[in-house]
């Protein structure tokens, strides 16, 4: 189904994602309110075609949320899932749905973009955690 999206674009709307996902975990915000991207303050603002992926992304990682959080967990070494930082669970839990569910999209392409999001938005080492969690399940995928 991502196809119908362009390329150009996808990294802003998989920060999107991510950032209503965060804010779904973080603060309780509902997914309605969140996918209206009203909370959203941006010049220029992003395109009708970025916000469709965005919602695509969001909605369809909460739709498996049970599934990717297991399949997370399982990926764990040395980490208690409700111990993560919420950050990387927001990033883990939205790669591990596209690893999972959209296969159009290489892998390469999914762990190359979390790790990017991982190194704006998480710790110092966020991205090494992230890349190595997420090569674990595409390898399994």
């Amino acid at each position: 189904m991502s196809e119908v999206f362009p390329k150009i674009g996808r990294r802003r709307a998989r920060i999107l994602a991510f950032q209503a996902l965060f804010a779904w975990d973080a603060a309780g915000i509902t997914p309605e309110t969140l996918t209206q991207f009203t909370w959203l303050r941006r010049n220029p603002p992003p395109s009708t075609q970025d916000l469709g992926f965005s919602r695509l992304l969001f909605l369809g990682t909460l739709e498996h949320l049970r599934e990717i959080d297991g399949c997370v967990s399982s990926r764990l070494e040395h980490w208690d899932f409700v111990r993560l930082n919420k950050v990387d669970k927001a990033i883990l839990r939205l790669s591990a749905y596209s690893l999972l569910f959209q296969k159009d999209i290489p892998p390469v392409v999914v762990i190359h973009e979390a790790v990017s999001i991982a190194r704006d938005f998480g710790t110092d080492d966020s991205f090494r955690f992230v890349n190595g969690v997420l090569d674990n399940i595409a390898k399994s995928a």
